[in-house]
């Protein structure tokens, strides 16, 4: 098998159906399967994608949702492919984009992880395509919308051209297409992620482990994000503010200043607290 493509759901029967739709409706040049591993939906998704897809897609029933990083190594505990995709099941894959990126890392070996441009469903880019990795300074002008002059310390990569093809720090979870002997290296998702971060965490240890990661913004996808003025869960303002605590503790902690290392911690709580706060008072 060329491509696995792994994609988890929680009760989106339409969103994961629209998903896997916008990849059988294109042929390719190369083999590949789709693997749907449902988090415990609560709701009757999973029986309706089964019906919905009949043979075309395997399905990796969870008994529990311990989040998008154990879903997802559900499946990649079982693929044997020369390539994964992790894919949201709330995107849409444009044509020609999988057959692009397939042989972009088919040619050049040293890669270990390439994204794509992510299209917003206003046709905006999703920021989180092309990132560097975050450390105290340039998370400091981003959270606080401190605008940088600074290359060194700018997060989202403003500075880079959206359509060029350039390696970068870190992609986005919504499409990580990796080579399959990277992931292997390195190991899988870190599971104390739950929803947020698990992403950056991996990227991290693929460029340690002596692999490239490239931006491809000549092909593209979109993705189907919430607007942010809409009321958010508190569960997940929760889990995106745990998951900086997480990266910083496990990346950056033991080489940080105990003093600095309070003030991250209490930097970001404040802001958990914050957002939690102003979420009462959205629609």
């Amino acid at each position: 098998m060329n491509l696995s493509v792994v994609i988890v759901n929680y009760q989106t029967f339409e969103m994961t159906r629209d998903t896997i739709n916008s990849i059988l409706k294109y042929s390719y040049p190369f083999s590949y399967e789709i693997i749907v591993v449902d988090n415990a939906s609560s709701d009757d998704s999973l029986s309706k994608l089964q019906d919905y897809f009949k043979d075309n897609v395997k399905f990796i029933a969870s008994g529990e949702n311990n989040g998008f990083a154990a879903g997802n190594n559900l499946a990649l505990r079982h693929v044997d492919s020369d390539y994964v995709l992790l894919l949201n099941s709330d995107t849409v894959v444009w044509e020609d984009t999988l057959e692009n990126i397939y042989n972009y890392m088919e040619k050049h070996d040293d890669v270990g992880a390439c994204g794509c441009r992510v299209r917003l469903e206003n046709g905006e880019l999703d920021k989180a395509c092309k990132r560097t990795f975050p450390n105290v300074k340039n998370s400091f002008f981003r959270l606080f919308h401190i605008p940088t002059n600074s290359e060194d310390d700018n997060y989202n990569l403003t500075n880079l051209p959206d359509d060029g093809i350039y390696e970068i720090d870190c992609l986005t979870g919504a499409f990580m297409f990796m080579r399959k002997s990277a992931l292997d290296g390195v190991g899988l998702l870190d599971e104390t992620f739950f929803m947020y971060g698990e992403d950056i965490d991996l990227c991290y240890r693929i460029k340690n482990g002596g692999w490239k990661i490239v931006y491809y913004g000549e092909s593209s996808i979109t993705h189907l994000k919430g607007a942010s003025s809409k009321k958010q869960k508190n569960k997940l303002i929760y889990e995106f503010y745990r998951a900086m605590y997480v990266y910083y503790k496990k990346h950056h902690a033991d080489d940080s200043f105990f003093l600095t290392n309070l003030i991250v911690y209490f930097g970001i709580a404040v802001l958990c607290f914050l957002k939690l706060f102003l979420n009462l008072f959205k629609k």
